[in-house]
């Protein structure tokens, strides 16, 4: 299992519900979380053989600033 890190743009609930919904229809995240505490609103995937390229484009094109972090 690999763990990413993303930096976003999501702020609010429905922004959060909006991910969820992109992320619950991917098989290979085994579970994900936000820090909307962090100054960087940070996405935690915990996948499988997933590229953080295709994380990043997917919430790109729904309209969310994502960028991985590197740890």
């Amino acid at each position: 299992m690999n763990i990413l890190v993303f930096s976003t743009s999501v702020k609010q609930k429905r922004q959060v519900n909006k991910v969820t919904t992109l992320l619950t229809k991917i098989p290979a995240i085994a579970q994900w979380n936000f820090d909307l505490e962090d100054c960087d609103n940070i996405l935690r995937i915990e996948a499988e053989n997933l590229s953080p390229r295709y994380i990043e484009r997917l919430l790109i094109g729904a309209g969310i600033h994502c960028q991985e972090l590197e740890y």
